[in-house]
């Protein structure tokens, strides 16, 4: 079994900045991060690629959010900046295993972490 592990610290006031990590317990190629607000759909907020760095963005976080990974620790980031009241949800990183890409579609993913709640309020 794959163990996917976040950690950070969820409780943030509006226009700070708050970083996410995510550890697998093996080789990924296709890491993610979604979230799931109160309300709402599980979205996908942000993605890149073990291989060759290529990263994508929902428009909601654009020139907000950055997701960088640390392939030796198969470790990957989710660095947000400038929060907003509407970015408050339930993280969760992902993962694909094979090579194959991983796009935003939430069942294009292997693994999934245990959630972590970011709430951004003043």
């Amino acid at each position: 079994q794959v163990l996917l592990v976040e950690s950070g610290v969820g409780l943030v006031r509006p226009g700070d900045s708050l970083r996410l990590s995510c550890s697998a317990s093996t080789r990924v190629y296709s890491m993610g991060w979604f979230r799931h607000a109160p309300g709402t759909e599980r979205e996908f907020v942000a993605r890149i690629r073990w291989t060759n760095g290529y990263t994508d963005y929902a428009d909601a976080v654009k020139d907000r959010f950055t997701i960088s990974r640390d392939n030796a620790k198969d470790t990957w980031y989710l660095q947000m900046n400038n929060l907003k009241p509407e970015d408050t949800a339930v993280y969760y990183c992902a993962a694909k295993h094979g090579l194959g890409q991983a796009g935003r579609g939430q069942y294009e993913y292997d693994y999934w972490g245990q959630g972590t709640q970011v709430t951004v309020s003043s």
